[in-house]
């Protein structure tokens, strides 16, 4: 894989970003740039931990784009990548859930008649798309489930909002506090972008005994390693199916 056509994956946390190092052989490096410090794998993918939330994950995300079209090897794919909550029953924990679709929950505006997305106060986006043969190809070898991946600036914590979340994105399977940040960043420069969450525990309320990080960890580690061929071949010979 040559440098033009890496993959930037994105992660909140080192210990994501770890788990998804995990799945590449070999001996990964550290490099650092203005604003942000990068692992290069051997695997064709850098990675970076942006920090937890929308606007650090776009600020790093967005960084790390620029150096490399600046040093004229831009990135040919971006990865929001981690562990998050999964919608029940349809992503139960310790499944693969990718996007379709990244959508942000939370922006725009409470009112008397209930929460209005900023596209309809007349400006802004609140959805971005993952390139659909992609997709498909990463459901084919991971099992993963695809549908919405919602990003919150608030976990999820009860069961009234989980409701609420699935009766306006009826498609969700997942929440995770970064992808659409990610996706900003990437949109922006004219990047595709797929989100990958392994899911770790219900969204719903709170209950810290059902999580199950690790196997999250473990999750996101093997699925990564049969996603990162697909992801090469389809920068090689697919990129054209981008929206």
């Amino acid at each position: 894989m040559t440098s033009s056509s890496r993959v930037l994956v994105a992660t909140a946390v080192p210990v994501e970003r770890d788990a998804v190092a995990q799945a590449f052989p070999g001996d990964v490096e550290q490099v650092r740039l203005p604003g942000v410090s990068l692992v290069r794998t051997g695997g064709g993918c850098d990675l970076v931990a942006t920090g937890v939330g929308p606007a650090s994950a776009a600020a790093s995300t967005a960084a790390a784009l620029t150096a490399a079209a600046l040093d004229g090897a831009p990135y040919g794919l971006v990865v929001c990548a981690g562990i998050g909550g999964g919608f029940q029953p349809e992503a139960p924990v310790g499944s693969l859930v990718v996007s379709r679709t990244i959508a942000v929950a939370d922006l725009g505006a409470e009112t008397a008649d209930g929460f209005l997305p900023v596209t309809e106060l007349g400006f802004g986006r609140v959805a971005h798309h993952s390139p659909r043969s992609l997709v498909r190809k990463a459901v084919r070898v991971t099992g993963a489930r695809p549908g919405t991946v919602l990003t919150v600036s608030t976990v999820t914590g009860t069961a009234d909002r989980a409701a609420e979340l699935r009766a306006r994105h009826p498609d969700a399977l997942a929440e995770g506090m970064e992808g659409f940040g990610v996706a900003e960043a990437a949109v922006a420069q004219g990047r595709p972008v797929l989100e990958v969450r392994a899911v770790s525990n219900p969204v719903g309320p709170r209950d810290r005994a059902a999580w199950r990080i690790g196997d999250a960890l473990t999750a996101l580690t093997e699925g990564f390693g049969k996603l990162a061929p697909v992801l090469e071949s389809w920068i090689q010979h697919d990129q054209h199916d981008h929206p």
